[in-house]
């Protein structure tokens, strides 16, 4: 199959990744939009790992403040080096993971940050919930590791669906611009602010 400049520029407005890498996926999945989108999401989690030791001794903090000034949120984003801090692709980043905080209202970044004290009341909410149902101790049980599972990916920011695009995660967006950059970046970490709270 041809592979057109139009199926690459697509793949790159998707996927943010460098043109070359778009025509390359491209043929070698015949123009599969669907499987070139997924090698490249894989493409950037290998790159992603190989650089996850790196240090991110630089970056940004960028803030969002929503209309009405009633609600905002800051972010730390950190990266390698001042020059990709500078880049538009990473300012835009910050500035899409600060207002992603302001609207989600994330408690962790991740799983392990949760504080036990929160997962053990969910916990214990989604076991009572289960044995009200009917279910006997050892189902219940079961049933609560997926409960868990879908909290997790509600309340820690990589986990949650971006709220621009919904078909992907905040850390599938970290992958992409790790790959496209070529060097580590982190969310180091972030705060929200609503008057009244």
């Amino acid at each position: 199959m041809k592979i057109t400049s139009q199926m690459v520029k697509e793949l790159r407005d998707k996927t943010n990744a460098g043109m070359m890498d778009c025509k390359k996926a491209l043929s070698e999945h015949d123009g599969d939009m669907n499987k070139a989108v997924d090698y490249l999401r894989q493409k950037g989690l290998a790159v992603a790992a190989k650089r996850a030791d790196r240090a991110t001794s630089e970056g940004i903090i960028e803030t969002y403040i929503h209309a009405g000034g009633k609600l905002g949120a800051m972010v730390e984003i950190g990266c390698e080096t001042d020059f990709v801090a500078k880049t538009d692709a990473f300012i835009a980043f910050a500035k899409d993971i600060a207002m992603h905080v302001a609207a989600a209202n994330p408690i962790s970044l991740v799983r392990e940050d949760v504080p036990a004290e929160v997962f053990e009341r969910e916990k214990a909410i989604y076991i009572q919930q289960a044995l009200d149902s009917g279910k006997p101790q050892n189902i219940a049980e079961k049933m609560v590791t997926g409960k868990m599972d879908k909290y997790y990916a509600e309340v820690c920011l990589l986990e949650q669906k971006f709220v621009k695009d919904p078909d992907i995660t905040i850390q599938d967006m970290l992958n992409q611009l790790v790959a496209s950059m070529g060097e580590n970046i982190t969310i180091k970490r972030f705060a929200r602010f609503a008057v009244g709270a």
